[in-house]
């Protein structure tokens, strides 16, 4: 392999100006985690610390082994939405190490409305499941929640991909041999006792833990029964009658001192094994992304630059250099794991999708993980290139990124606009983790575009009626609307609140994120059983 070779002048203005904007969107950033952590009102902390619970941070910070890195999922997700105060969607959740093992880790956080379960929390908690599925991760989950959120009770009930399919992936999850870990610290209602009642250990917090099907208001009003909730479901009840809980606590400390103890009982896991390299750094600082990301997202920077900050040494093997240059596909290293990257230098030309097809191949064919570094506009358009085979070249990659079993990983470096998201492994094309950066956008297609477009069927329709085409003033008042949506929506923390992606990430720290996911993404076979790709058109 090759050390790239950078050409970045880091006292040019463009770099000093790009540099200043990112570090603000990073900035702001940070900021947004911080509140998503810590920002809960007094009086629910109060009643929290008066009913002897521990707040969901501290929780976390007992679980996980000392000095061992967390990566969280969805850290802001929910952010914006409802009243804006459920924060992260209601749930701390990430991948940590638990034991000396990868875990997935699922937090109810009873300082957020009493830790209801709104249609967010339960597109998050979905999500996590397929995470620990694909990623064959134990999980563990401490429980407090009032249940679902009845306001909204039609969009967390009855679909397909609602509430209920939790519980039919807690069945896939048990049938697979994924350990099932839950500890009770709070209200389990209806639903919530059935996720409990489903996992293979359950340890049960004395004083303040219950598990019921319907809660001592339901119970009163369906027949008349006076029961308090430690009588209807409590601890001693659930370990000494019933036999739904295995373990009983003294407090939150207790349940997860258990809870340690039961995943260093767990059964050895072989890891995948890769061809590995002595990990080491970049050459070039990490940092040095700020400046080399432009802050108009419309001017192209050399991906390689990025690349070269991100991976062992720096260096990199490029596959296939002289053609279908807009796309630059290669083999490098990161964090001592081996990586087929694929980055976008431009637009898709038929000659890049087919360069990435074959390059696909050859990572799956030899178990080599895929990264996906998105900053694409979509697929060349035009006569001369629906003729030269535009449409079935993009086929063979689509093709290839689907079929592709070995673990991919996304990327949206920038832009993220129509089928060049799916060409290069969107949420769509299960990459089994996906992220965003601060400055990233995403949507069919840019707010300027989508207005041209708008603007110019509107004045053909004009002229085949014979009417004026449009005045500059009848034009805003038709791209502003768009342009406006498109900033709204097309922005990274309107993706990261509605849980299109795993999260937003600092540039400069993308690449140890990437090691923390691709070690957890070894705990599953590196690629399945069924191997090969689907019809190419030929």
């Amino acid at each position: 392999m090759y050390v790239i070779e950078s050409k970045i002048d880091k006292q040019s203005d463009a770099f000093k100006k790009n540099y200043e904007a990112m570090e603000a969107l990073v900035g702001d950033l940070q900021n947004e985690l911080k509140i998503a952590m810590e920002s809960r009102s007094g009086k629910a902390v109060q009643r929290l610390e008066e009913s002897g619970k521990m707040p969901a941070k501290k929780k976390l910070e007992l679980l996980l082994d000392k000095n061992t890195p967390f990566l969280e999922i969805a850290p802001l997700a929910a952010k914006g939405l409802y009243d804006g105060k459920v924060h992260k969607a209601g749930l701390i959740s990430g991948i940590g190490m638990v034991e000396g093992r990868e875990v997935l880790i699922s937090i109810n956080d009873a300082t957020i409305k009493g830790g209801s379960a709104y249609p967010l929390t339960v597109k998050k908690s979905i999500r996590l499941q397929t995470i620990a599925m694909e990623n064959r991760l134990p999980v563990i989950s401490l429980i407090d929640s009032a249940g679902a959120y009845l306001p909204l009770q039609s969009e967390i009930f009855p679909d397909s991909h609602n509430g209920g399919r939790t519980f039919y992936n807690q069945a896939k999850m048990s049938k697979m041999g994924i350990p099932q870990i839950a500890a009770v610290m709070g209200l389990c209602t209806a639903g919530g006792a059935y996720g409990v009642a489903m996992c293979d250990d359950i340890v049960h917090v004395k004083g303040h833990g219950a598990i019921f099907l319907g809660g001592p208001p339901l119970v009163r009003a369906a027949t008349g029964e006076e029961v308090t909730a430690d009588e209807l479901g409590g601890a001693y009840l659930h370990c000494q009658e019933s036999g739904v809980s295995d373990y009983i606590a003294e407090d939150d400390a207790d349940a997860i001192s258990i809870i340690r103890k039961i995943v260093k009982n767990l059964p050895e896991n072989e890891k995948s094994r890769l061809t590995m390299m002595k990990p080491e750094p970049p050459v070039y600082d990490p940092k040095e992304i700020y400046g080399i990301v432009s802050r108009d997202i419309a001017v192209p920077y050399d991906c390689r630059e990025i690349i070269a900050r991100m991976v062992d040494g720096s260096r990199f093997l490029e596959f296939k250099e002289l053609y279908g240059s807009t796309l630059v596909c290669g083999w490098a290293h990161i964090h001592g794991y081996p990586v087929g990257i694929l980055a976008n230098n431009g637009i898709l030309f038929p000659e890049s999708a087919l360069k990435a097809t074959q390059f696909i191949q050859l990572c799956d064919k030899r178990k080599i993980p895929l990264l996906f570094l998105q900053n694409i506009n979509g697929f060349i358009i035009g006569k001369a290139y629906e003729q030269g085979g535009i449409t079935k070249n993009g086929h063979k990659m689509v093709n290839a990124v689907s079929t592709a079993s070995v673990p991919k990983f996304t990327v949206i470096v920038g832009a993220s606009f129509g089928a060049g998201n799916y060409a290069m492994c969107g949420r769509g094309y299960s990459p089994r983790l996906l992220w965003m950066w601060p400055n990233a956008k995403i949507g069919v297609m840019g707010g300027t575009q989508a207005a041209d477009v708008l603007i110019t069927i509107t004045n053909d329709q004009n002229k085949r009626l014979g009417k004026p085409p449009l005045t500059k003033e009848e034009e805003l008042f038709l791209r502003k609307p768009i342009e406006d949506a498109a900033e709204k929506e097309g922005n990274a923390y309107y993706s990261t609140a509605n849980i299109w992606d795993d999260g937003i990430l600092d540039p400069a720290k993308t690449r140890d994120t990437l090691g923390l996911a691709i070690s957890a993404a070894l705990n599953a076979p590196i690629r399945d059983d069924v191997y090969g790709h689907g019809v190419f058109r030929m």
